[in-house]
């Protein structure tokens, strides 16, 4: 098997079924098995899913248990050389997946990789690429240095902006929209940590990754269109696909802060001082009551 693809959904069902639909297409010339794990859907995904794709395989949750943990009920079924994380609000590219295969097969040294993710408006999703959030990458990124100084070195860091998508490079992180990850490494580094319900887990997990000696790569070579926001609701340019309410746009928004004071409180405590640490965590609380008047 060439790739185990995993999907967790959440009442996404259209574009789900869309995303299928070009997956298959993409993986004619690959031996690829699709796992969908929908996470108690109340728009009938898993209906659609047995109706259309009924060679999906299909883990239908009784509850919302979040990304972290549903991808991590098929991880270990999984039977692909790679295992490609992907979001259901997504279109894969007629060749992205033989060459994302090819890519990985001729780079044994990586263990991660990433293709140019787009927005429908073919801007980059720069969430694809990005480093490690440092206080200082952080503050540049929260403030609007980073836009001021857009392809700084200095002040551009966050979503390394300083680089140019046009040309293959190593990254700290990517995003779970589209993580291609080698299995045989998997078992070393172990599972999403499920302390992550909605956001995070995929930079947590590219943190142990490179903890642990493993390199990340990003390539331009193929790409995915990403629906961003579809699900979650947070996103204006995706605002008309979404079937979000405002309780779970909030609870959404919550989600996002838990996950920023999460990250830091597991992998930067003891390396700042007290009080660098208390301005960081106050400044998260700041920026999720603004996300929240703005919701």
């Amino acid at each position: 098997m060439d790739i185990s693809i995993i999907i967790v959904s959440y009442n996404t069902r259209e574009l789900l079924l869309s995303s299928l639909k070009s997956q298959k297409a993409a993986a004619k010339n690959l031996k690829v098995e699709i796992f969908v794990v929908d996470n108690a859907s109340s728009d009938k995904t898993a209906n659609a899913l047995k109706k259309n794709y009924p060679e999906v395989k299909l883990i239908e949750n009784q509850k919302n248990l979040g990304f972290s943990k549903a991808n991590n009920q098929v991880i270990t079924r999984a039977t692909g050389k790679y295992v490609l994380i992907l979001n259901p609000d997504t279109k894969v590219m007629p060749d992205t997946l033989e060459k994302m295969v090819k890519f990985m097969d001729q780079n044994r040294n990586i263990s991660i990789s990433t293709c140019r993710v787009e927005l429908p408006n073919g801007q980059l999703d720069r969430d694809c690429r990005r480093h490690f959030p440092t206080p200082w990458r952080a503050f540049c990124h929260f403030s609007g240095l980073s836009k001021i100084f857009r392809g700084s070195k200095i002040f551009d860091q966050y979503y390394m902006g300083y680089l140019s998508d046009d040309c293959e490079h190593e990254v700290d992180a990517c995003a779970g929209a589209f993580m291609m990850v080698r299995a045989s490494a998997i078992k070393k580094i172990g599972l999403f940590d499920e302390d992550f319900f909605f956001y995070g887990e995929d930079l947590d997990w590219c943190w142990r990754f490179k903890e642990a000696g493993y390199k990340i790569m990003y390539t331009q070579q193929a790409k995915i269109i990403h629906y961003k926001g579809a699900a979650s609701g947070m996103k204006p340019q995706s605002a008309h696909l979404t079937k979000a309410t405002y309780e779970s746009k909030k609870k959404a928004i919550r989600e996002s802060i838990r996950a920023m004071e999460l990250f830091y409180k597991k992998h930067y405590i003891g390396r700042y001082p007290f009080i660098l640490t208390w301005l960081i965590l106050s400044a998260i609380k700041i920026i999720e009551k603004i996300r929240l008047i703005r919701a």
